[in-house]
């Protein structure tokens, strides 16, 4: 009886245990509502945890060192209610799943944004073969790129952390020992600003990027063919069969591509009489920003802009990047569940990702991804959020 009632005392502390931890796990929600518990692990015997960054606004961002991913953004609405606008993971377990839901959800990428040709580079005259992970090619810097590899993580004060990678010489054979690292600063004005610096001890190629897939309806369940986008572009890179680049640059004025007066996205993301569009299955093109000029881009000039109806939040992207990557999230197709259970649908989600062109390396005439002993590579892109109110 004795034995009984220990292990019935123990049974009653144990759930009094378990409901104080689980309240106190509660307690520590992010305003997203992702629990930081899940992100608390140890991947390739480094640790891994989710970061918040806030401003006094309301604005929040959380984000994962396994990656550098953006998990979620939390900015107000035209009725001043916070709404999540990415797609992400609520555990850290699915992002580091690289077979059943592989995704570049929210990512820091390199070493090499976007698509090599034949994944293949040359440099000095010697030829050097790269992972080839996308249709012959090597996109994002190969399977093993720096979306499934842990930066290490200092969080300096609540609206900035600075991660670092350090990628050795070979690393998905790309030579040099790259010393790299990503900055995401939350800004008093709503915005969030990456910058991307980078050295090597031998001459590489480097280009890095964000890929969040932003949804402003902050509800991903519905797509983001209402968004209404605008690029400041005339020239786009027309694509292959296989997403690479042609190395031509095409007017985009008086074709589906032209987004230099504001336009919806579901107007011509499904045209697949235009050939552009359906050898990509959709939006999935660099376009030639105009704020590039003479080998600098102007970061007080609007890149692009992207707005939802529904919510009123608009967001303006400035960088010094030559290219910005529109990718409309054309092979989501509802297998993948993200935050909330929700599964992202097709088109749930749009990136914009501000980066040298694709297959840069291989085309000399464009703005060059090389970077030599001595230099500093550095990328800056602002994600400005705001609303418009009717």
């Amino acid at each position: 009886m004795k034995g009984i009632t220990r292990m019935m005392m123990g049974t009653a502390m144990a759930a009094m245990l378990f409901s104080a931890c689980n309240s106190s796990k509660e307690n520590q929600l992010t305003a997203s509502g992702l629990n930081p518990a899940a992100f608390d692990t140890t991947i390739n015997e480094k640790p891994v945890k989710l970061f918040t960054l806030k401003n006094p606004n309301g604005m929040e961002v959380c984000i994962t060192n396994f990656g550098g991913r953006i998990v979620s953004l939390m900015v107000p609405d035209k009725n001043n209610n916070l709404q999540d606008v990415v797609l992400g993971y609520d555990n850290v377990a699915q992002y580091a799943d690289s077979v059943n839901s592989p995704s570049d959800f929210g990512a820091s990428i390199g070493r090499y944004a976007n698509r090599i040709k034949n994944g293949l580079i040359t440099i000095d005259g010697k030829t050097i073969q790269l992972p080839r992970n996308n249709f012959g090619h090597c996109l994002h810097g190969g399977p093993s790129g720096w979306q499934y590899q842990v930066y290490d993580a200092n969080q300096a004060n609540d609206s900035t952390l600075v991660l670092t990678m350090h990628s050795p010489d070979g690393d998905n054979n790309f030579p040099g020992n790259v010393e790299a690292s990503v900055t995401f600063i939350v800004r008093s004005n709503n915005s969030l600003d990456i910058s991307y610096t980078a050295t090597t001890d031998k001459k590489t190629v480097i280009n890095m990027t964000n890929h969040s897939y932003f949804n402003l309806n902050g509800d991903p369940n519905q797509t983001i063919e209402n968004h209404i986008l605008y690029v400041n572009s005339y020239y786009y890179t027309p694509t292959d069969e296989t997403y690479m680049t042609t190395g031509d640059t095409a007017w985009v004025k008086g074709t589906p591509m032209d987004f230099m007066e504001p336009v919806e996205v579901g107007k011509n993301v499904n045209n697949f009489d235009y050939k552009p569009i359906k050898n990509a299955n959709g939006f999935d093109h660099n376009w030639c920003l105009a704020s590039y000029h003479d080998g600098k881009g102007n970061e007080k000039q609007l890149a692009a802009s992207l707005y939802s109806p529904v919510t009123g939040i608009r967001l303006e992207v400035y960088t010094n990047e030559p290219g910005i990557q529109v990718y409309s999230g054309n092979f989501l197709e509802g297998k993948v569940k993200g935050k909330k259970g929700i599964a992202y649908a097709k088109h749930a989600g749009i990136c914009l990702e501000t980066q040298k062109y694709p297959d840069t390396p291989n085309k000399p005439k464009w703005p060059t991804a090389i970077l030599n002993p001595g230099e500093k590579y550095y990328s800056h892109c602002i994600f400005k959020f705001g609303v418009v109110k009717e």
